[in-house]
């Protein structure tokens, strides 16, 4: 019976997603002509809406840890990646608008794909290996100095809950070619959002943030160690039952 039930409040959330993201995606486009904060502020309003509808109807909260810790500067964002969700949420709750690095492919998606296209993202072209490196790195600072931070999730893809990915340096070199300082995140969204899952459960989700870390007399590799090793202790503190078995 409680897994009937998830189903059908799964069902709903899904019903509602859609319908919010056919109405609201049209209604982003029409303000295009808006200056950038505006718009961005506009278009945010379908994220807002649908972490507020997980709230309500799949019962997902969340609460922050470090808020404090974003600074009033430039950053660059590197977050663990286990759901659809935080990319959902972060976009919404930061200080600053935040910029994507992602495949361009996302933009063709119908609605979605059309309205972020309009939030001075960073689509790149993953076959184009170290040119598009140098796109990232070339558009990443002139986001920067307008004022956007940058955010990347150094694990590439969603791992599942109580894995760890392979981290990658890319966001770790942009922060070292433009001197810009990281600012770590920790998150267990996919204990309630899980990956390749139809099925939402109602829970806690944290969001810890750590104080940033800036790249001056690091390598890039050896800033990424810095990131990867506070994330991972970050995540056996607001995640310890997953943990619990692991081998001291």
């Amino acid at each position: 019976m409680y897994r009937a039930i998830l189903f059908i409040r799964s069902f709903i959330f899904m019903l509602l997603m859609i319908a919010i993201t056919v109405i609201w995606s049209p209604i982003s486009m029409l303000f295009a002509f808006l200056p950038y904060n505006q718009r961005y502020y506009i278009t945010a309003r379908w994220n807002v809406f649908v972490v507020w509808a997980a709230r309500v109807v799949c019962g997902i909260r969340y609460e922050f840890k470090g808020y404090e810790n974003f600074p009033d500067a430039p950053a660059i964002i590197l977050s663990k990646h286990q759901s659809a969700w935080e990319t959902i949420f972060l976009l919404m709750a930061t200080p600053r608008p935040l910029v994507f690095v992602f495949k361009k492919e996302i933009t063709y998606i119908p609605f979605f794909g059309w309205a972020i296209s309009m939030l001075r993202m960073i689509p790149i072209d993953r076959k184009k290996g170290k040119d598009a490196f140098a796109q990232v790195v070339s558009t990443g600072k002139k986001r920067l100095a307008d004022g956007q931070w940058i955010i990347m999730f150094p694990e590439g893809t969603r791992i599942p809950v109580g894995k760890k990915g392979s981290y990658k340096g890319g966001g770790a070199r942009l922060a070292v070619e433009t001197n810009t300082p990281v600012v770590p995140i920790a998150l267990n969204s996919g204990e309630c959002w899980p990956k390749n899952s139809f099925i939402k459960k109602p829970g806690l989700i944290t969001v810890s943030v750590g104080k940033p870390i800036s790249p001056d007399g690091c390598t890039a590799a050896e800033l990424m160690q810095k990131v990867e090793t506070w994330i991972e202790a970050e995540m056996r503190v607001i995640s310890p039952d997953v943990y619990k078995n692991e081998q001291k």
